[in-house]
């Protein structure tokens, strides 16, 4: 009897019915179905789908033009602007692989990029010449620059590239025929890391995880078609964590934002009835704590995502008195942004708003298209129990888990050892399924043999009134070896003594893991929200302690 697979006999693949995924298919259907939609805000400026659609096809023509194909990379430096989001489209439709800039970064930082990619295009916006000019001064081979010219900036700045970004586009052809990568597995864009420690590294996405994590975050957050969403979250961080590509398969409309301004965001969300927008804990926080009046007339339901480690249940709790409502994820570079969401249960609701938030704070189960989420022990690659007590490693795989590190096999394998990615993050499964981290790997102060998580101690500070952000960081210690410092930044006229703040702490933790130096002022923190604990780390060497 012949036992081979008849489905497998003479059924083989095509052009008819096998293609590869892209995320560039997106925007094509949406100017195909909806090309008289707004797809995109920006001061004065509107554009429709099908006039976003001809500009991103008149880039990656021109692009094409001045010898820029398969593999090769063009660097953004832009604020969230109409030219940002159409690079994400522009530039891959070329072929060409996209690497988003940190605007906040150093020239030194910005160079090393340009030089590790090996940029050959730079199109950067005025805002930033300064930093671009002297990245350029350490460039190995210096890209072809173009300015953006937004007419929305009137701050400083100086033209320093060879032509504006409008007259590229005129170098272009409208109808350009592009064509989608011969292989999924292509790259689509290139993210560096934040280089906290050593050179950073560059994440490499395929187009296959770009069409599926910005289909997923539709899916994920029960976003209507044509949704309205505000762009607070820098498109630069994780290529804004796949949601261009996903608001052009929402065919929505893309509200653009320079900078994040509570004040602003309140504006436009009146203004133009902003549905959905994200932001680390930092951007809610910001709107929890403007002037109340600045909410009056927004009546119709604002969904916000949040991604941090472990935003606080104060926040969670401000979002809702607020009635905002909050859908908490969490994900890495590496995992293309959202990798797990804290997905809700009606029966929450009938808990009070502190348990609420305990069960919306947690990083929560994977989303619907990473096939692998797991707490595992790094030395023997065994799961957890699910005690909610038992430390692991958050460990991920599947489709929306990076290529790798360009340049860089060391630690490509590194983080692909036992056939998982491997976040650097400690947390815990809880008995109903869900992750609950417990704190970065090299964040656990180690206090006379005790482990103390930093996500607790910080859970307790922002229980304070007056605490507007807070942070807690080891401190060397003579006797326990690092002993817990808070630093604390205030609420505006808030006044609080650091005695106090140690004793609001001592209601709430156990007495080993109370903080014994406190630090006021205002947190260093990255251009998407996140405190930079490796600051605080070097400061905390010379707080003195409280006893």
């Amino acid at each position: 009897m012949d036992r081979a697979n008849a489905y497998e006999t003479d059924l083989d693949r095509n052009p008819a019915n096998h293609a590869p995924l892209t995320p560039l298919s997106f925007i094509e259907r949406a100017a195909y179905v909806y090309p008289e939609r707004t797809a995109v805000v920006h001061g004065a400026r509107r554009y429709t789908w099908k006039e976003t659609y001809a500009r991103c096809r008149r880039l990656a023509s021109a692009l094409g033009r001045r010898g820029i194909g398969i593999g090769d990379t063009v660097a953004v430096m832009a604020a969230n602007t109409p030219e940002m989001y159409e690079c994400h489209f522009g530039v891959p439709m070329q072929g060409a692989v996209l690497n988003t800039l940190n605007t906040r970064l150093d020239a030194e930082a910005i160079a090393f990029m340009l030089n590790h990619g090996n940029a050959r295009v730079l199109i950067a916006d005025r805002e930033f010449s300064a930093t671009v000019a002297r990245a350029l001064e350490q460039v190995v081979h210096r890209p072809v620059v173009i300015d953006i010219d937004d007419q929305e900036y009137d701050g400083p700045g100086e033209r320093i590239g060879e032509k504006d970004y409008e007259a590229l586009l005129a170098e272009g052809d409208p109808d350009y025929a592009w064509q989608p990568p011969a292989d999924e597995w292509n790259a689509i864009s290139l993210n560096y890391t934040s280089g906290t420690t050593g050179n950073p590294k560059g994440v490499v996405y395929h187009h296959r995880g770009a069409y599926l994590n910005g289909v997923c975050n539709i899916v994920t957050w029960g976003m209507p078609q044509h949704s309205i969403y505000l762009w607070t979250l820098p498109m630069f961080h994780c290529n804004g964590w796949c949601f261009p590509w996903s608001m052009a398969a929402n065919a929505g409309v893309n509200v653009c934002l320079r900078r994040v301004d509570p004040v602003q965001i309140l504006r436009l969300i009146k203004e133009h009835g902003v549905t959905h927008y994200c932001g680390a804990p930092i951007v809610h926080t910001g709107l929890i704590n403007a002037d109340p009046g600045l909410r009056a007339g927004i009546t119709h339901k604002v969904s916000a995502m949040v991604a941090g480690a472990a935003p606080p249940a104060a926040m969670i709790e401000g979002m809702e008195n607020i009635g905002f409502d909050l859908t908490h994820v969490y994900g890495l570079t590496e995992t293309y942004g959202p990798a797990t969401v804290c997905a809700k249960h009606e029966e929450w609701g009938a808990l009070d708003i502190g348990k609420r938030a305990e069960r919306n704070g947690r990083q929560g189960v994977r989303y619907l298209m990473q096939e692998g989420l797991a707490v595992m022990d790094a030395a023997t690659m065994t799961p957890v129990p699910a005690d909610g007590e038992t430390m692991g490693e958050i460990m991920f795989r599947g489709n929306i888990t990076m290529k790798g590190y360009l340049k860089n096999t060391k630690a490509t394998a590194e983080a692909f050892a036992g056939g998982w990615f491997h976040s650097g993050d400690l947390a815990v499964m809880q008995p109903d399924g869900y992750v609950k981290i417990r704190d970065r790997s090299k964040d656990i102060i180690i206090s006379g043999g005790e482990n103390i998580s930093s996500l607790e101690i910080e859970e307790a500070l922002y229980r304070h009134p007056a605490v507007l952000a807070a942070a807690a960081v080891a401190r060397p210690d003579p006797k326990w070896g690092e002993t817990p410092c808070a630093f604390v930044e205030l609420k505006a006229g808030a006044q609080v003594t650091a005695q106090e703040i140690i004793e609001h702490c001592r209601n709430h933790l156990a007495r080993f893991k109370v903080p014994r130096a406190v630090v006021f002022g205002e947190l260093p923190k990255t251009s998407t929200g996140k405190i930079q604990k490796f600051v605080l780390r070097q400061q905390a060497k010379s707080a003195q302690a409280i006893e």
